[in-house]
């Protein structure tokens, strides 16, 4: 699929392209799966992406399948494998990818290929929030963006750490997706009410994830107790919740803003691929698309009707 300009999610059209041919230590897959984040479709809409592609290019930086090229330098012992890997920022969305040898990550045989590319941007990200908050047993918890790729994680994360978690999501279909995965309290925060309903329960908060930014971030940051934290994982609303650092002292507010080395983020994403693999962790798929309809998925993501995670179906 080739991004060739920028614009609605129609400027994704299906096009050829050679065969990728691994380098020296690289590896060729043969994609099974892509996987399909908000920042993609920031980008390609020229929304608020933290970088912009160069055109033409195809998109994707998530993928799973199997090796079946070893090029000079990488592990022979790699053909043949199910792996899920970033492919550097750009061609993901194809039937091959040629990528670093040294970013693979073999998937665990009690894992799902599916599962575990649902898992390989979402899920370290849900893990490097965990380990910045820091949610212990009996603290209050907040998740926004609740029903999403990270939020469905971060409920089911922090519920295991023993906090009580208030699930925040647009619309009823996506609360009851964060009841189901054993929120204790689910609210709607498209209604004027909701973080009325979040105080009347919870009381203060001890920590706020923040996965919208805008007001409803900042209105989140507003239910901390004095000693609680705030880190960001997401801009769904199209800007961070900007608090100021004046303000969140004044309120004994830490925000934490988590800048993980390369080794930490592999680190996350090992330990998201053996959670699930052990059936502690469920990545929620709740869209599947053909790779020739990522026009669709992109839409799909942009008018919030997503749940969890959107998967390309390449095979």
């Amino acid at each position: 699929m080739w991004l060739k300009e920028l614009g609605g999610p129609e400027v994704l059209l299906p096009g050829e392209a050679p065969d990728p041919v691994p380098g020296p230590g690289q590896v060729l897959v043969e994609v099974e799966f892509a996987g399909i984040t908000f920042v993609e479709t920031q980008y390609r809409s020229a929304g608020p992406a933290p970088f912009r592609p160069e055109l033409p290019v195809i998109p994707g930086n998530g993928v799973g399948g199997v090796v079946t090229r070893v090029g000079e330098g990488a592990d022979p012992g790699l053909a043949g494998k199910r792996v899920v890997t970033s492919t550097g920022g750009s061609g993901g969305y194809a039937e091959l990818a040629a990528v670093d040898a040294a970013g693979l990550f073999v998937v665990p045989a009690d894992l799902a290929l599916d599962a575990a590319v649902a898992l390989l941007a979402d899920g370290r990200t849900a893990m490097m929030m965990r380990a910045a908050a820091a949610p212990r047993t009996g603290e209050r918890v907040l998740v926004e963006a609740a029903a999403g790729g990270v939020g469905t994680l971060l409920v089911q994360l922090a519920k295991a750490a023993g906090a009580w978690v208030v699930a925040a999501a647009g619309g009823d279909r996506k609360t009851a997706v964060a009841r189901d995965l054993g929120a204790d309290l689910a609210v709607d925060y498209t209604r004027p009410d909701w973080s009325g309903r979040v105080r009347e329960a919870a009381g203060g908060l001890d920590v706020v994830f923040d996965g919208v930014g805008g007001d409803i971030g900042r209105t989140a940051f507003e239910l901390l107790a004095s000693g609680g934290r705030m880190v960001g994982f997401g801009l769904a609303s199209g800007e961070w919740a900007g608090v100021s650092a004046e303000r969140a002292a004044e309120r004994g507010v830490t925000l934490l803003s988590p800048a993980p080395s390369p080794d930490a983020i592999r680190a996350h994403t090992l330990d998201a691929l053996g959670e699930a693999a052990a059936g502690r962790l469920r990545p929620v798929i709740g869209q599947r698309f053909p790779l020739e309809r990522a026009a669709d998925a992109h839409a799909a993501i942009e008018s919030r009707a997503s749940i969890g995670k959107t998967l390309l179906e390449v095979r």
